[in-house]
């Protein structure tokens, strides 16, 4: 497991996975999380993890960081690679400088 995952609730506070259920353009997103959930919930238990299906939406994720601040990352068309490269710079990102 990379280092990133497990220090991920060190900087985040709560992340928001939105994605469509059946479009392409979600693909990488879907399978980033079928594969990797269950680590990352492992590896973070008491951090909000929230996966938010619906038609027709931009696979995006947000991350919350302390004071309420917040980031959003598009993830459409992203490969699962991409989608935990994105994930791994929101976790790296510091309070402060989000």
């Amino acid at each position: 497991m990379s280092a990133w995952r497990s220090a991920l609730s060190s900087n985040v506070r709560e992340l928001r996975i939105h994605l469509a259920q059946g479009a392409n353009g979600s693909k990488g997103a879907r399978d980033f999380i079928v594969k990797n959930y269950a680590d990352l919930k492992a590896a973070n238990p008491q951090l909000p993890i929230l996966i938010r299906e619906a038609p027709g939406i931009e696979a995006r994720v947000f991350a919350r960081y302390a004071f309420g601040v917040e980031r959003k990352v598009s993830l459409e068309n992203l490969s699962e690679a991409d989608v935990e490269s994105r994930l791994k710079q929101l976790a790296e990102t510091k309070p402060s400088s989000a």
